[in-house]
Protein backbone atom coordinates (compact mmCIF):
# COMPACT_ATOMS: atom_id res chain seq x y z
CA UNK A 1 0.00 0.00 0.00
CA UNK A 2 1.42 3.62 -0.46
CA UNK A 3 2.58 5.00 1.97
CA UNK A 4 -0.08 7.90 2.10
CA UNK A 5 -2.84 5.71 2.43
CA UNK A 6 -1.31 3.90 6.06
CA UNK A 7 -0.34 6.86 7.28
CA UNK A 8 -4.13 8.05 6.69
CA UNK A 9 -5.39 5.43 9.24
CA UNK A 10 -6.01 4.21 12.51
CA UNK A 11 -8.03 7.28 14.14
CA UNK A 12 -11.57 7.39 14.66
CA UNK A 13 -14.40 9.64 13.28
CA UNK A 14 -14.33 13.16 14.36
CA UNK A 15 -16.95 15.05 15.39
CA UNK A 16 -18.30 16.77 12.74
CA UNK A 17 -18.68 20.47 12.72
CA UNK A 18 -22.31 21.38 13.18
CA UNK A 19 -24.40 23.93 10.62
CA UNK A 20 -28.12 22.33 11.28
CA UNK A 21 -29.14 23.83 7.96
CA UNK A 22 -26.93 21.64 6.00
CA UNK A 23 -27.34 18.71 7.95
CA UNK A 24 -28.28 16.41 5.73
CA UNK A 25 -25.41 17.25 3.00
CA UNK A 26 -22.73 16.43 5.16
CA UNK A 27 -21.56 12.59 4.82
CA UNK A 28 -20.76 10.47 7.86
CA UNK A 29 -17.34 11.20 9.29
CA UNK A 30 -16.91 15.02 7.59
CA UNK A 31 -16.02 18.00 8.31
CA UNK A 32 -17.23 21.47 6.97
CA UNK A 33 -14.84 23.96 6.31
CA UNK A 34 -14.57 27.83 4.49
CA UNK A 35 -11.01 26.25 3.76
CA UNK A 36 -10.12 25.28 0.14
CA UNK A 37 -7.05 22.70 1.31
CA UNK A 38 -4.47 21.58 -1.31
CA UNK A 39 -3.82 18.53 -1.47
CA UNK A 40 -1.99 16.47 -4.39
CA UNK A 41 0.37 14.26 -5.17
CA UNK A 42 3.66 15.73 -6.69
CA UNK A 43 4.97 19.28 -8.26
CA UNK A 44 2.04 21.77 -9.68
CA UNK A 45 2.95 21.43 -13.49
CA UNK A 46 3.17 24.25 -15.81
CA UNK A 47 2.19 24.50 -19.15
CA UNK A 48 2.85 25.71 -22.46
CA UNK A 49 -0.92 26.34 -23.45
CA UNK A 50 -0.39 26.90 -27.46
CA UNK A 51 0.61 22.96 -26.68
CA UNK A 52 -1.74 22.03 -24.42
CA UNK A 53 -4.51 19.52 -25.30
CA UNK A 54 -7.46 17.08 -23.83
CA UNK A 55 -6.80 13.93 -25.40
CA UNK A 56 -9.89 11.41 -25.83
CA UNK A 57 -9.83 7.86 -26.73
CA UNK A 58 -10.42 3.90 -26.01
CA UNK A 59 -13.40 2.21 -26.31
CA UNK A 60 -14.55 5.06 -29.42
CA UNK A 61 -15.37 5.37 -32.97
CA UNK A 62 -12.64 8.38 -33.56
CA UNK A 63 -9.94 9.44 -31.18
CA UNK A 64 -10.42 13.44 -30.52
CA UNK A 65 -7.58 15.55 -29.09
CA UNK A 66 -8.72 19.54 -28.18
CA UNK A 67 -7.01 22.42 -27.75
CA UNK A 68 -7.86 24.34 -24.22
CA UNK A 69 -9.52 27.04 -27.25
CA UNK A 70 -11.65 24.13 -28.18
CA UNK A 71 -12.99 23.68 -24.45
CA UNK A 72 -13.29 27.23 -24.08
CA UNK A 73 -15.93 27.45 -27.25
CA UNK A 74 -18.19 24.92 -25.76
CA UNK A 75 -20.90 25.71 -24.07
CA UNK A 76 -20.08 27.01 -20.72
CA UNK A 77 -22.50 26.19 -17.46
CA UNK A 78 -21.80 27.03 -13.67
CA UNK A 79 -22.50 24.56 -11.23
CA UNK A 80 -22.96 24.80 -7.55
CA UNK A 81 -22.36 21.76 -5.55
CA UNK A 82 -20.69 20.51 -2.28
CA UNK A 83 -17.25 18.43 -2.72
CA UNK A 84 -16.20 16.02 -0.28
CA UNK A 85 -12.50 15.40 0.27
CA UNK A 86 -11.88 11.39 1.38
CA UNK A 87 -9.44 13.48 3.99
CA UNK A 88 -12.74 14.55 5.87
CA UNK A 89 -12.98 18.11 5.14
CA UNK A 90 -16.12 19.05 3.06
CA UNK A 91 -17.07 22.29 1.43
CA UNK A 92 -20.26 23.76 0.80
CA UNK A 93 -21.69 25.57 -2.42
CA UNK A 94 -18.80 26.00 -4.54
CA UNK A 95 -19.24 27.36 -7.58
CA UNK A 96 -17.53 25.86 -10.77
CA UNK A 97 -17.16 26.73 -14.67
CA UNK A 98 -16.48 24.76 -17.16
CA UNK A 99 -18.01 21.71 -19.44
CA UNK A 100 -20.89 19.29 -18.81
CA UNK A 101 -18.99 15.88 -19.83
CA UNK A 102 -22.12 15.09 -20.99
CA UNK A 103 -21.33 18.10 -23.67
CA UNK A 104 -18.09 16.96 -24.07
CA UNK A 105 -18.67 12.89 -24.71
CA UNK A 106 -21.64 14.35 -27.06
CA UNK A 107 -18.86 14.89 -29.52
CA UNK A 108 -18.02 11.50 -29.55
CA UNK A 109 -19.39 7.71 -31.02
CA UNK A 110 -18.60 5.90 -27.67
CA UNK A 111 -19.10 1.98 -28.69
CA UNK A 112 -21.47 -0.14 -26.88
CA UNK A 113 -19.42 -1.99 -24.76
CA UNK A 114 -17.48 1.55 -23.26
CA UNK A 115 -18.75 1.34 -19.58
CA UNK A 116 -15.73 2.90 -17.82
CA UNK A 117 -13.35 5.53 -17.89
CA UNK A 118 -9.77 6.61 -16.97
CA UNK A 119 -9.27 9.79 -16.33
CA UNK A 120 -5.66 10.77 -17.14
CA UNK A 121 -4.22 13.68 -15.14
CA UNK A 122 -0.46 15.34 -14.59
CA UNK A 123 2.12 14.27 -12.90
CA UNK A 124 1.50 10.82 -13.99
CA UNK A 125 -2.24 10.32 -11.95
CA UNK A 126 -5.13 8.12 -13.27
CA UNK A 127 -8.53 7.67 -11.43
CA UNK A 128 -11.05 5.31 -12.68
CA UNK A 129 -14.70 6.38 -12.67
CA UNK A 130 -18.12 4.34 -14.12
CA UNK A 131 -18.66 6.46 -17.68
CA UNK A 132 -22.21 7.05 -16.43
CA UNK A 133 -21.12 8.60 -13.20
CA UNK A 134 -19.73 11.05 -15.75
CA UNK A 135 -22.95 11.65 -17.33
CA UNK A 136 -24.52 13.59 -14.37
CA UNK A 137 -25.63 16.98 -14.31
CA UNK A 138 -23.10 18.13 -12.21
CA UNK A 139 -19.96 16.41 -13.73
CA UNK A 140 -17.60 18.86 -15.35
CA UNK A 141 -13.85 19.94 -16.47
CA UNK A 142 -13.66 23.01 -14.78
CA UNK A 143 -11.32 25.68 -15.72
CA UNK A 144 -12.92 28.53 -13.17
CA UNK A 145 -13.47 28.55 -9.72
CA UNK A 146 -15.82 31.04 -7.84
CA UNK A 147 -15.42 33.25 -10.20
CA UNK A 148 -11.92 33.25 -10.95
CA UNK A 149 -9.69 31.36 -13.62
CA UNK A 150 -8.64 28.11 -11.76
CA UNK A 151 -5.16 28.50 -10.24
CA UNK A 152 -2.84 25.85 -11.19
CA UNK A 153 -2.76 24.82 -7.57
CA UNK A 154 -6.14 23.67 -7.44
CA UNK A 155 -5.82 21.69 -10.58
CA UNK A 156 -5.55 24.70 -13.45
CA UNK A 157 -5.92 25.15 -16.08
CA UNK A 158 -8.78 22.18 -16.31
CA UNK A 159 -9.29 19.74 -13.54
CA UNK A 160 -12.78 17.27 -13.33
CA UNK A 161 -15.08 17.73 -10.80
CA UNK A 162 -17.35 14.77 -9.85
CA UNK A 163 -19.25 16.05 -6.52
CA UNK A 164 -20.91 12.97 -5.81
CA UNK A 165 -17.63 10.82 -5.10
CA UNK A 166 -15.04 11.63 -3.17
CA UNK A 167 -12.69 14.54 -4.35
CA UNK A 168 -9.72 12.44 -5.33
CA UNK A 169 -12.13 11.05 -8.20
CA UNK A 170 -11.90 14.70 -9.57
CA UNK A 171 -8.32 14.87 -11.01
CA UNK A 172 -6.59 17.88 -10.94
CA UNK A 173 -4.62 18.96 -14.27
CA UNK A 174 -6.78 16.57 -16.33
CA UNK A 175 -5.37 15.63 -19.81
CA UNK A 176 -6.96 12.71 -21.43
CA UNK A 177 -10.33 10.18 -20.99
CA UNK A 178 -9.54 6.81 -21.77
CA UNK A 179 -12.77 4.91 -22.85
CA UNK A 180 -12.91 0.97 -21.80
CA UNK A 181 -14.53 -1.79 -21.95
CA UNK A 182 -13.40 -3.44 -18.51
CA UNK A 183 -12.36 -1.86 -15.05
CA UNK A 184 -9.10 -0.83 -13.90
CA UNK A 185 -8.16 0.85 -10.95
CA UNK A 186 -6.07 4.33 -10.48
CA UNK A 187 -3.51 5.18 -8.30
CA UNK A 188 -5.27 5.71 -5.12
CA UNK A 189 -7.25 2.89 -5.99
CA UNK A 190 -4.24 0.58 -6.25
CA UNK A 191 -2.97 1.75 -3.03
CA UNK A 192 -5.54 1.14 -0.83
CA UNK A 193 -8.04 3.30 -1.44
CA UNK A 194 -11.65 2.45 -2.57
CA UNK A 195 -12.80 1.71 -6.11
CA UNK A 196 -16.32 3.55 -6.05
CA UNK A 197 -15.94 6.46 -3.19
CA UNK A 198 -19.04 7.45 -2.49
CA UNK A 199 -19.26 9.43 0.33
CA UNK A 200 -22.62 8.65 2.01
CA UNK A 201 -21.65 5.50 2.30
CA UNK A 202 -17.79 6.36 3.79
CA UNK A 203 -16.07 4.74 0.50
CA UNK A 204 -12.71 5.26 1.84
CA UNK A 205 -10.28 2.54 1.51
CA UNK A 206 -10.60 -0.90 0.18
CA UNK A 207 -10.27 -2.61 3.61
CA UNK A 208 -12.76 -2.07 5.95
CA UNK A 209 -11.31 -1.92 8.87
CA UNK A 210 -9.23 1.52 7.71
CA UNK A 211 -9.71 4.93 9.21
CA UNK A 212 -8.83 7.77 8.75
CA UNK A 213 -7.48 10.63 10.70
CA UNK A 214 -9.74 13.46 11.50
CA UNK A 215 -7.31 16.11 11.73
CA UNK A 216 -5.38 15.08 8.59
CA UNK A 217 -6.61 17.99 6.51
CA UNK A 218 -5.61 20.75 8.48
CA UNK A 219 -1.74 19.37 7.85
CA UNK A 220 -2.01 20.60 4.10
CA UNK A 221 -2.18 23.92 2.59
CA UNK A 222 -4.50 25.42 2.20
CA UNK A 223 -6.95 29.18 0.54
Amino acid sequence: MHNKAQRLQQAKSPQAASIPELADRLPPGQIWTERFPILHEGEVPRYDMAEWNLRLFGEIEQELSLSFEDLMAMPQTEITCDIHCVTRWSKADTVWKGVLLRDLFAQLKIKPEARYVMVHADQDYETNVPLADLLGEQVMVAHAYDGQPLSPKHGGPLRLVVPHLYFWKSAKWVRGFEFMASDRQGFWERNGFHNVAEPFQEQRFSEPESEMPEDEWKNFDFD
